[in-house]
């Protein structure tokens, strides 16, 4: 069966056009169907949605980065980034190409403001982390460097694809069913097999949510200078500042963001890059699962692959309205603990209650 892969072309616009132009001919002659936001080189919040679906339907990302951060939110972003955090989070593989002698693009086509340039180099070493990055200093370099790329990349990772409807057979799609069918059966074997092993009934002694866990950090500031920190927070804090986000079921990475993020806006901490540590991060998401808070599945991504994600349990949800919900100053008197909650999570939400003050002595 012929597929055709969609990829999508993220980069800032008016700078980059010839770059963009090389490599959406360049995807067209690999039989791939470019998707980019040419139409839209200023977009607002209606447009963003629209594009995040485009992005859905890509299979693969490919970015290019030069010498601009690009147009930005109101929260500070360029879209640019955007794509890309959106892109990462959803699964989906990203090609990237980071222009290699910055100081020598062109002062037209550079950043001119003082934030916007250190918003760019924030953003190039996001990209440098984790992935293998192409560099380029003419935009002639970048079809043969997208060719090599993205060939090894659908190589390494197939992804699902178009195909024209006639040209799938009813055999081909029956096999397709019953290996889907398989892969499922054996996830839920092993969640299964994992909830046996390690139910929270038959833990002793576990941490109470009230307790407190070190969860150890590291941080560049403003002025570039590293920092080692250390949080001390309880479990309910944790649970309480991740989640609201779990209600739109994310990914992995994207709630170890949002919980390195919140730790560090909580505690006043302004830097340029943070991040926690993966063995406190961990031990935090088998907590919150053996306390019957959070489910963490292994399921597809849009990519073709699988990855871990996140969703609130009835009782974490209730948990969540618990830490969350701001009371009035003068509840009234039948308020209290729901008595449906374990005993695990009543002492947490007992102590956030309002304490009745005896009356003084006259």
């Amino acid at each position: 069966m012929e597929k055709r892969y969609q990829v999508f072309v993220s980069s800032t616009f008016v700078d980059l056009k010839d770059e963009r132009q090389g490599i959406i001919q360049t995807l067209m002659e690999m039989d791939c169907i470019p998707a980019g936001m040419e139409l839209f080189p200023a977009m607002d919040a209606e447009q963003w949605e629209f594009i995040k679906r485009v992005i859905d339907d890509c299979d693969y990302y490919v970015l290019v980065i030069g010498g601009r951060y690009g147009s930005m939110t109101t929260e500070g972003v360029s879209y640019t980034e955007m794509e890309f955090d959106y892109a990462v989070g959803k699964g989906i593989k990203v090609v990237a190409f980071l222009h290699g002698k910055p100081d020598d693009i062109p002062a037209g086509k550079t950043e001119k403001d003082a934030e916007a340039r250190t918003k760019l180099e924030a953003f190039r070493k996001k990209v440098l982390d984790g992935r293998l990055v192409k560099t380029y200093t003419e935009a002639k370099e970048l079809p043969g460097l997208l060719s090599l790329s993205l060939n090894k990349t659908i190589k390494a990772f197939p992804a699902v694809g178009w195909a024209r409807a006639n040209s799938v057979g009813n055999a081909e799609l029956l096999n397709q069913l019953n290996t889907l069918r398989q892969a499922n059966d054996a996830l839920n074997a092993e969640l299964q097999t994992l909830k046996a092993a390690a139910p929270a009934a038959d833990i002793a002694d576990i941490a109470g949510i009230d307790e407190t866990i070190d969860v150890h950090a590291e941080y560049t500031s403003m002025n570039n200078r590293d920092y080692k920190y250390v949080f001390t927070v309880s479990w309910a804090d944790l649970f309480s500042l991740i989640s609201p986000s779990l209600i739109s079921n994310p990914n992995q990475i994207t709630v170890k963001k949002k919980l390195t993020s919140a730790l560090f806006e909580r505690q006043g901490i302004n830097a340029r890059s943070s991040s926690i540590s993966d063995h406190d991060f961990d031990t935090i998401a088998i907590q919150l699962r053996v306390l019957g808070a959070v489910k963490i599945e292994n399921r597809p991504t849009v990519g073709g692959g699988h990855g871990l994600f996140w969703r609130e349990t009835p009782l974490g949800r209730q948990l969540m309205l618990q830490l969350r919900v701001i009371r009035s100053a003068k509840p009234p008197a039948s308020a209290g603990v729901p008595d449906e909650l374990p005993e695990v999570h009543r002492e947490a939400v007992e102590a956030q209650q309002p304490q009745q003050q005896p009356p003084e002595a006259i």
